[in-house]
């Protein structure tokens, strides 16, 4: 849960504007929560956006941002520095000025996801601890482990149009996996976007990972993400969390039915 910057110590405000240059003005960012602390901090040479993170779960995810980072060339944000104080780590990245993506069926924004996709299924996984397909996603099947680095959370909110390209943000679930589950979890979300299931497969039939995997394996994995998603949405009064639900389960019961057709 996202913290106001008052709960930032003076240590950590103190270490912040040595950085920035001197006084600063604070937007908090509008969404999510991988972070205590995530906004734009604008000083005297620009706006740099901060995240900062003292719970365990939190500092790990950050700590993987950075990893991830260092890992990828050019989609992240630019890491300008990072600091650790009183408990707290401090990351200070390039701000990114864009657009969200549109993924919609036919947007001009799908092609620069696709040349963004084709560079990121083939970045192996460094040797850093990142999150294994189950304690991401709660599931296990054996054909989700592999040695790519996958994002795992594309929603449009975590991709912006800049003058040089699609540029991705939020590195917090940052997985060591099979490239093809980037891809699954990419369907919830051009469906999302107004894609039916059909023009999603279709979509994603251009990457090698997509087309090679097994459609058992594809029809299980749409299967138990959608039972998590309906679970978690009987459980909580979040509209994402029914919208998930309702997403995963609209590609369930398309892959069900074309197994059907497949006996």
């Amino acid at each position: 849960m996202r913290s106001d910057w008052t709960a930032l110590p003076e240590s950590v405000t103190a270490g912040i504007a040595e950085r920035i240059g001197g006084a600063f003005a604070v937007t908090p960012a509008p969404s999510g929560n991988h972070a205590e602390i995530a906004s734009t901090v604008t000083g005297p040479a620009g706006p740099v956006f901060v995240k900062a993170a003292v719970g365990e779960l939190n500092v790990r995810s950050l700590r993987y941002e950075l990893a991830a980072t260092r890992a990828i060339d050019r989609r992240p944000p630019a890491v300008l520095w990072h600091f650790e104080s009183d408990g707290w780590l401090v990351v200070g990245t390039e701000h990114l000025a864009g657009p969200h993506a549109d993924l919609s069926p036919g947007n001009a924004d799908l092609d620069l996801l696709a040349v963004t996709l084709k560079a990121l299924q083939e970045t192996p996984a460094p040797g850093e601890p990142w999150f294994t397909p189950t304690a991401r996603l709660g599931f296990a099947h054996p054909a989700m482990d592999g040695d790519s680095l996958i994002h795992s959370d594309l929603n449009p909110a975590n991709l912006i149009v800049t003058t040089q390209g699609l540029r991705i943000v939020d590195w917090a679930w940052a997985t060591k996996a099979a490239p093809w589950v980037e891809l699954a979890l990419l369907v919830q979300w051009l469906i999302g976007s107004g894609h039916s299931p059909a023009q999603a497969e279709e979509w994603l039939a251009q990457f090698p990972a997509w087309t090679a995997t097994d459609r058992d394996v594809l029809d299980d994995f749409a299967s138990r993400n959608a039972s998590k998603w309906s679970a978690k949405s009987r459980q909580s009064t979040e509209s994402w969390v029914d919208d998930l639900a309702m997403w995963t389960g609209e590609w369930a019961a398309h892959r069900t039915d074309g197994h059907q057709s497949r006996r």
